[in-house]
């Protein structure tokens, strides 16, 4: 398809950086790990950290919206959570004795929803909550960046998912863009990125993710 794009290392997570520091997940959205995420990981390893970049869709990894929803839709949620454990324990293998998971949009549902395992030292993510049926306790400081234009499902609205984590006493930031609309610091799917927006919040992000695992 015109739309889909050759990844490497496919169904096998990318790795950047030093093993042994400490790791960081980059969790994909639901476009699949598109090229834009090698310059993200690229950027954290260059600051320090040993990073991961899985692949949950085995290879697949397109610009069609239609054809993004359609691989969400088949998403194996269990699998994916499972994944990503994997990449935790070849990083703890190796060395790694802190964890952050930084995911976007279905991405960054699926780094806060792995977050409540308890093996995640700080979690980042962009224009995601999670909703009442998922939401348990995030037992580690969270970061979130949030569109100006975006749509919630009911009680999945950033204000109520951080009234939930105010209650449950986990630390939260989160940081609005103005002007900008889901899936903003998508670099790969044109019509998409917002460079200035997306620069701050990656900014922002080492910045958090220094603070809770290198400092």
């Amino acid at each position: 398809m015109a739309d889909r794009f050759a990844i490497p290392s496919p169904g096998a997570p990318m790795w950047w950086g030093e093993p042994g520091a400490p790791l960081v997940l980059l969790v994909h959205d639901f476009f699949g790990r598109l090229p834009w995420l090698e310059t993200v990981a690229a950027l954290l390893a260059d600051g320090g950290f040993r990073v991961a970049v899985p692949d949950l869709y085995s290879g697949i990894a397109t610009a069609s919206p239609g054809e993004a929803e359609s691989l969400m839709g088949r998403l194996d949620v269990r699998r994916s959570l499972a994944l990503l454990d994997e990449a935790v324990l070849v990083g703890r293998a190796e060395g790694s004795e802190r964890v952050g998971v930084v995911g976007f949009s279905m991405g960054g549902w699926l780094a806060l929803l792995h977050a409540q395992g308890g093996s995640a030292d700080a979690v980042v993510a962009f224009y995601a909550t999670l909703g009442p049926a998922d939401h348990g306790v995030v037992p580690c400081p969270v970061m979130l960046h949030l569109a100006d234009h975006d749509e919630w499902g009911p009680r999945e609205d950033p204000a109520d998912f951080i009234d939930r984590l105010d209650d449950h006493g986990t630390p939260v930031l989160d940081h609005h863009y103005p002007g900008t609309r889901h899936s903003f610091a998508n670099g790969s799917v044109p019509g998409l990125l917002d460079a200035p927006s997306a620069q701050l919040a990656l900014t922002r992000t080492a910045v958090f993710l220094r603070e809770y695992l290198l400092d």
